[in-house]
């Protein structure tokens, strides 16, 4: 755990269907998807913060944009990988952790929220 950490959230509009499931869900149907990204690290930098919020947002939004107002079953990779919460937690963390350029910082989880109580959380590997 770093002794740091700072959050951002984020939303996108996406439809889905979870293939296999026995239910309404296995039938096309919209969220309005929130995310929050949390970011950490054990050293501050020169100006005393963990990684800039303008910075972290930035990437995070080319991440979300490309699933903003798509059928997110025909985009990579949930064409072929079921499009659940978990699931899209998990791209987006390895998305967000690949775009940040700076060794000192890791995004430490990433939660999605495919309606207002129900969210997953992946932490990663």
């Amino acid at each position: 755990m770093p002794k740091y950490e700072v959050t951002i959230t984020s939303s996108f509009a996406a439809a889905h269907n979870l293939r296999g499931y026995e239910g309404s869900c296995e039938r096309l149907h919209g969220h309005n998807w929130k995310i929050e990204v949390n970011v950490g690290s054990d050293i501050l930098d020169k100006l005393g913060m963990v990684i800039d919020f303008r910075v972290l947002r930035a990437e995070a939004e080319k991440v979300v944009g490309r699933l903003d107002h798509n059928y997110l079953n025909e985009v990579s990779p949930f064409d072929t990988v079921n499009p659940s919460a978990e699931n899209i937690a998990s791209y987006l963390f390895d998305e967000i952790s690949g775009a940040i350029k700076d060794d000192r910082v890791n995004v430490t989880s990433v939660k999605v929220w495919e309606s207002e109580g129900s969210a997953a959380t992946y932490y990663g590997k």
